[in-house]
This record gives C-alpha cells, sequence and structure tokens, in this order.
C-alpha cells in the first residue's frame, strides 16, 4: 500500500511470494497498489507526499474516518504547505477512486487470503483498504504483518479493526507459511505468534530462519509486470531492494524500535548476496540497488564490494552503515558502486551521544562525513533535536561543532519522538519521562475512542518538551542556514573546504557562509602534519611522529587551526576537514 517508494518494488511481499512459493504448493500473487496512485495523482505529487509521510496517513485517515477530515486537512496543509500540490479534497478522491478500482479489478474469489505488510505510513491506507475489501468480500481472511504490527501493536490493532482477522507478529516467512496450511486445513496447528480475534497464541519467540542464505531470491515479477502495464514509456528507473541481514549488530541505540521484530542478528553470506544481486540485476536489467539492512554486516559487505571492485557493469548501491566505518572501507565500498550511504549521525554532542548509546563519538561522526565526501560517496542523515533530558551545555556543543561541519553535505533535522519499544519506552524515568501519550499528528488522524486503545509506532511524553523546544531553537535556524549555504553554491563543483598539493606545500581554499573565500599555505611541516591528520589521530601520535618539535609548538599549531576550521579537536583526538580538491 501507499506510501511506498514508487520506484522500489516491495521487498516484504517479493520475500514472502518466493518463499512460500519454495516451501509448498501455495501459489502467491504479489500487488502494488501504490502504483496506481502514483500513476494517477503524478509521480511528482505521490513522491512529495510520501517523503512527508503524515501527509500521505492524512488523506487516507480522511478516507477511514470521516470525522477526522477537518484535522486530517489541517495535517495534510502542514506537511505539504510550500509545495504546488493538488488541494487535499481532490487527493481524497482520487484516492478514493483508485482504491475502488483496483479492488474491483480483482476476482477476489480466486483467494484463500489476502496479506497486507506495514511499515513505515502504511498503516491507516492498509486499514482503509482491509476494511473496503471486507464489505465487499467479507469471507476473504485478511493477514496483517510487517514492523508496524509487532507485539502490543499487532495485539491493539487486531482487537480494534474487526476488517482484521490475523496479524503475523514478527518474521514472516515460517509463520505465514503455517496460518497458510492452518486455513487450508484448521486440524493443523495454529501458529506461534499469530494473533486473531478467535485464536491467539502465547506470546513466544518468533519462528525465524535460521539461515538467511537458505532463503530464495525475492520474487519482484510482479511489480515489473505492474510498472510494464501502468508506465509503459517508465519515466523512472526501478531501484531494487536487496537483503543482507536482519536486525542490528550494535542494537543498543535507545531511542531505536527498528528491531523489535528479531531475536539477533543474522546475515547471507556474501556469496549468496553477489548470486542474489546477479540474478535481480539480469532478470529485471536494472543496475541500482538498496540494501534494507539497519546496518551492513562488516565483515560479509567487505567480501562482496571486493568481489564487485571490478565488475564489468556499472552497479550503484545505497545502504546504511555504522559512523565508525573508516576511510578505506569507504573507498574499496566506493569502487564497488556504493553511491548513497544512511549513517546514524544523531548529535555532535558527545555526552548526548553517551546518552543514546551510540558508541561513536563527535569526532568519528565528522570523519565519516569528510571520507564518504571524499570517497565521493553522498552521506544522508539526521540530527536529533528535544532528546529528553539533553543540557544546555550539550546544545552549546551542539552550536560550537556545527560550524565544523559547514563543508560537509547537511544533515536533515529529526524531531525526536518516542519509539514504542524501544529502550526509551521501556525506561522512560531514567530520561526524565513522567508520562506516556500519543503522538499529536495521531491525534489528528485517528479518533480518541481508537487511540485510547491503540499502541502505534511514534508517540510523545510528559516532561519536559516545551523546555527542550525551546532549547533546541537556535540549533534548527544554524541547521536552516547550513542548507542555504549549500543551496546557494550548487553550481560550484569544488568542496566548500578543498586542499591541494604542491608537494612542498598546500593551498587550502576555505568558504564561509557569511564571508569571503579565505586561502591557507601550508609549507614544508606544517604541510605534512596537516596530511597526516587526514585520518583521526591522537596529540601524542603527533608529538611521537614530528619528535624535532616540542609538544607546546604542536599544541600552538593545531589550535591555531582548530580556531580557523581547518582541524577538529575532541579531546586528545584530532582530524583534518578539508578534502583533497584533484580536479584543482
Amino acid at each position: 500500500m501507499p506510501w511506498a517508494i514508487f520506484s522500489r518494488p516491495s521487498i516484504q511481499v517479493g520475500a514472502l511470494k518466493a518463499y512460500t512459493e519454495a516451501h509448498s504448493g501455495f501459489l502467491v500473487e504479489g500487488f502494488h497498489p501504490y502504483l496506481q496512485l502514483a500513476k494517477t495523482i503524478g509521480i511528482e505529487n505521490y513522491h512529495a507526499i510520501a517523503a512527508d509521510g503524515w501527509a500521505g496517513e492524512a488523506i487516507f485517515s480522511s478516507l477511514l474516518f470521516p470525522e477526522q477530515n477537518r484535522e486530517a486537512e489541517k495535517l495534510y496543509r502542514k506537511g505539504t504547505g510550500k509545495q504546488n500540490l493538488p488541494d487535499f479534497l481532490t487527493l481524497v478522491e482520487q484516492t478514493r477512486s483508485v482504491c475502488s478500482s483496483w479492488l474491483q479489478s480483482i476476482n477476489w474469489d480466486n483467494y484463500m487470503a489476502v496479506g497486507f505488510t506495514l511499515c513505515f505510513y502504511q498503516l491507516l491506507p492498509s486499514l482503509y483498504m482491509a476494511a473496503q475489501l471486507k464489505q465487499r468480500h467479507p469471507s476473504v481472511p485478511v493477514i496483517f504483518g510487517g514492523s508496524s504490527c509487532g507485539g502490543e501493536l499487532g495485539r491493539s490493532l487486531v482487537s480494534c479493526f474487526p476488517q482484521i482477522n490475523y496479524i503475523v507478529d514478527g518474521e514472516g516467512e515460517i509463520p505465514f507459511l503455517q496460518l497458510l496450511h492452518h486455513l487450508q486445513d484448521n486440524t493443523k496447528p495454529f501458529p506461534e505468534r499469530v494473533l486473531s480475534t478467535v485464536m491467539a497464541t502465547e506470546i513466544s519467540p518468533s519462528p525465524e530462519v535460521s539461515d538467511l542464505s537458505s532463503l530464495p531470491t525475492p520474487d519482484y515479477s510482479p511489480y515489473f509486470r505492474e510498472t510494464k502495464h501502468l508506465f509503459p514509456d517508465m519515466p523512472f528507473i526501478p531501484e531494487i531492494p536487496l537483503e543482507f541481514s536482519r536486525g542490528c549488530w550494535w542494537h543498543k541505540c535507545t531511542f531505536c524500535n527498528l528491531n523489535l521484530q528479531w531475536k539477533k542478528y543474522r546475515w547471507k553470506n556474501a556469496e549468496t548476496m553477489l548470486l542474489d544481486l546477479k540474478n535481480l540485476a539480469t532478470s529485471h536489467q536494472c543496475l541500482d540497488f538498496c540494501f534494507t539492512d539497519n546496518a551492513l554486516p562488516p565483515n560479509e559487505a567487505d567480501i562482496l564490494f571486493k568481489s564487485l571492485e571490478n565488475a564489468p557493469v556499472d552497479l550503484r548501491f545505497f545502504a546504511e552503515i555504522r559512523g565508525n566505518t573508516d576511510s578505506s572501507t569507504l573507498q574499496n565500498y566506493a569502487r564497488a558502486g556504493l553511491a548513497v550511504i544512511q549513517v546514524g549521525i544523531e548529535s555532535f554532542s558527545s555526552s548526548l551521544l553517551t546518552s543514546m548509546k551510540k558508541g561513536v563519538t563527535v569526532i568519528e561522526n565528522i570523519a565519516v562525513m569528510k571520507h564518504a565526501a571524499q570517497a565521493g560517496i553522498e552521506l544522508e542523515g539526521n540530527l536529533i533535536v528535544e532528546f529528553p533530558g539533553s543540557t544546555e551545555e550539550q546544545v552549546k556543543q551542539t552550536l560550537e561543532t556545527l560550524k565544523y561541519v559547514v563543508p560537509f553535505k547537511p544533515l536533515a533535522i529529526a524531531t525526536f519522538f518516542l519509539g514504542h519499544g524501544s529502550p526509551i519506552h521501556r525506561c522512560p524515568k531514567e530520561y526524565g519521562i513522567s508520562g506516556l501519550v500519543p503522538h499529536h499528528k495521531n491525534k489528528a488522524l485517528i479518533p480518541q475512542e481508537l487511540l485510547t486503545n491503540l499502541h502505534l509506532l511514534a508517540g510523545e511524553y510528559r516532561g519536559d518538551r516545551t523546555h527542550q523546544r525551546k532549547l533546541w531553537k537556535e540549533v534548527r535556524n544554524r541547521v536552516d542556514q547550513w542548507h542555504s549555504f549549500h543551496n546557494n553554491r550548487r553550481a560550484n563543483s569544488t568542496p566548500p573546504l578543498a586542499y591541494r598539493d604542491g608537494g612542498t606545500f598546500l593551498i587550502i581554499r576555505q568558504e564561509q557562509p557569511d564571508g569571503p573565500v579565505l586561502r591557507h599555505r601550508l609549507t614544508g611541516t606544517s604541510r605534512e602534519i596537516y596530511l597526516f591528520l587526514k585520518e583521526i589521530r591522537t596529540f601524542d601520535e603527533v608529538c611521537d611522529r614530528f619528535k624535532t618539535f616540542k609538544p607546546e609548538a604542536l599544541q600552538t599549531y593545531i589550535n591555531q587551526l582548530c580556531r580557523k576550521k581547518l582541524l577538529y579537536r575532541e579531546n586528545e583526538k584530532i582530524i583534518s576537514l578539508a578534502l583533497h580538491d584533484t580536479c584543482g
């Protein structure tokens, strides 16, 4: 269902189809109604609405809960107000028409069950379509599953919405197939971790696939048939999802609730991943791929990208990686086609990173931003603001650090929300939280009598929220300025802070957001020190490398370059900030 990215097939649908057909005699058909909606309202409009997420949920809220129409429209306008999009009521009617036509185009009597897979911003669309399906075909069992349906979330959904017959709680392949066998023959056992209004199993560890390498390649053929039919001229190039691992090998971030459906971290071996990649590229004639992993498995990823370095095809990848990935690894991955990465930067305050249990430091965050840019990899990341319990000192450090990262691609602001099931949600008092409340945007979308009994992925809290909003206001302003600086220089291909090497000297060019372009010349040992600091070094390492200089002199020199924002220092660790401009 919407609001999935229209240029990607659903890996959930593709994986379940492939697994079920490989392990049974059932035939599975996959559908992607979001493609029909994108065609109807226009690809650019669909993309803009999907990018906000909440705006898309608002459209389906108006369909599912007509009494919420006014509040839903306000939320839609707030999320899309600066964009030239169709008005809200027009989109609601277009969406209603698309859903109705799609349902009428399929003979549902041919199916023993219908499943909906739910991730972010797919709850209300799925609830609406399921309700419409049930009105037309009340006897067809409806199954929900996905990351928005785990644990308490799933139990609350199945108790509140009669259009749901079953919810698969956790990893889908094994319990989904067991449920199909039970529906075919009710003398067969009802599966573990499947929720139902008539038959709820005890909460027990979800049956999971122990060896991900044993899974078949996802079957995306339905998606490509649909795109060929709906978009015969194909105005976009599909990006194919790949699954290298499940879960997160770090799994400690206090705000994260992305891995509630997994018991442990598992991964495919590089050979299997390479085979999946080759099969999909050949079958669908695509070169763009995105890894769905929360974090790539480091050792196997090294093997995979190493094997692709000299591949005779121009592959392009997106992946999420950890912030402490080193420069040589990024260079190797870039040569193999890694073009865009998402890194959990989250904060430029070391003490706040500790509260978040990120396992990285500010200087490591800056290093990965620099090294990604040097490797030609686009880095996407967030800066979390209004984290509960944040202090003035943490905000002050964030503001100071923002002065140093101006040369790199700006991060997006992410306002903290209380993720259901996250460590903060489980232990709220440790973070100064006095109470848990529904997210204010869900209050606009869902009637209060239902919202009271629902557990949803995103929530809010009682505590110091008003104080946090005031505290982080200047950070928001500074990040806006950061974006403006980069938007105003888009035509300039030279990095904002870059050096050219003259062999015995460096010339550093430094653009300033509110000042003239500066140029610095470092000669002799000054050049050598700067180049030595391309990687994170300790002050002791600098002293050991340049023994002919007194520590006091090195300290003075390093402090001078830090004041000029050419170096960044965190305690005893230092890194240079300028990129090597090989194009001159």
